[in-house]
């Protein structure tokens, strides 16, 4: 057994999240279809957010394992946790419309602020700092945290794949809310969640995707990333 393998959520003091019903909005998209995916997988109770009920019951059909669908208001207001995974042109709206919904609920934002032009990709920074920044203002009932940022859309959908080896920076200035975040992700197999530090360092963790992107490009891969000595 490697040393990886032997840290367990109850060793390191994680919360058991088995129980919580987890959204994922914008689980139409290759990300959100990914994570919804791989955490029903995993036994999680999952419902799929979208902005019309049709495409989230068809996602939900397509995937299968449990997972429901609904509309982006339904999703939220029925779960526990609410992942984040929109496109970032529609990320404010889409929360600035959620705000009551979403109000008492530990929300998790993966969306990546990027542009791209001939050169590849690149960050942007959002006024507020981040996307997850721009989401706790938007969201002032919410415990709001970032997670999820540099996993493969690819390997998350990839049936053949059983684990994905990778570790989960998660964000956040609740030290409950990012111990829960962290088990979630502890949940997939092979994923560990690591905590990265408060909510104002998200940019820079949001921002790494389009070093990420370019190390895919070059190398052909699927890249993630691991923490040393933790």
């Amino acid at each position: 057994m490697s040393t990886h393998d032997s840290v367990t959520a109850p060793t390191r003091g994680l919360p058991d999240v088995s129980q919580l019903v987890v959204s994922v909005l914008g689980g139409t998209g290759d990300q959100g279809r990914g994570l919804a995916y791989r955490l029903a997988k995993a036994g999680q109770q999952v419902v799929i957010g979208s902005r019309t009920v049709e495409r989230a019951e068809a996602a939900a059909a397509e995937l299968g394992l449990g997972i429901r669908g609904a509309e982006n208001a339904v999703a939220a207001r029925e779960s526990d946790l609410v992942i984040v995974a929109v496109p970032w042109d529609g990320h404010a709206a889409t929360l600035s419309a959620l705000r009551e919904e979403l109000a008492g609920k530990l929300v998790v934002d993966c969306v990546n602020p990027l542009g791209f032009d001939k050169q590849g990709a690149y960050a942007i920074r959002p006024e507020e700092g981040s996307a997850a920044q721009q989401a706790a203002a938007l969201l002032p009932d919410s415990r709001v945290t970032a997670a999820f940022h540099h996993l493969s859309a690819v390997l998350l959908q990839d049936p053949a794949i059983e684990r994905i080896d990778t570790d989960v920076m998660v964000l956040g200035d609740d030290r409950e809310a990012t111990d829960t975040v962290q088990a979630l992700a502890e949940r997939i197999p092979g994923m560990r969640g690591i905590f990265a530090g408060r909510l104002r360092n998200a940019h820079q963790v949001e921002s790494l995707v389009a070093n990420l992107i370019s190390v895919n490009r070059r190398y052909k891969a699927h890249a993630g990333l691991r923490i040393t000595d933790v």
